[in-house]
């Protein structure tokens, strides 16, 4: 599970540079990578709003284990 201070730092390399950020966490051939690229040449905003959207939300799953989920989550 990542710590507070990755996630933090993962956070601010995608306002910066959001292509950056997000290649980074999934990888430089992917969707998600080529997404935020075409919405970063488009406009800077865009891009890094699903920059933050990857990081944040994406694959959460995968870092949170059993005890943390909410009661009402069914998998």
């Amino acid at each position: 599970m990542p710590s507070k201070c990755e996630i933090l730092c993962e956070i601010l390399i995608a306002i910066l540079l959001p292509p950056l950020g997000v290649c980074l966490r999934t990888g430089c051939c992917t969707v998600e990578f080529l997404i935020c690229l075409v919405l970063t040449i488009l406009g800077y905003v865009p891009g890094i709003i699903y920059a933050l959207y990857v990081i944040v939300f994406q694959n959460r799953e995968e870092y949170f284990d059993e005890a943390r989920r909410p009661l009402y989550y069914s998998a």
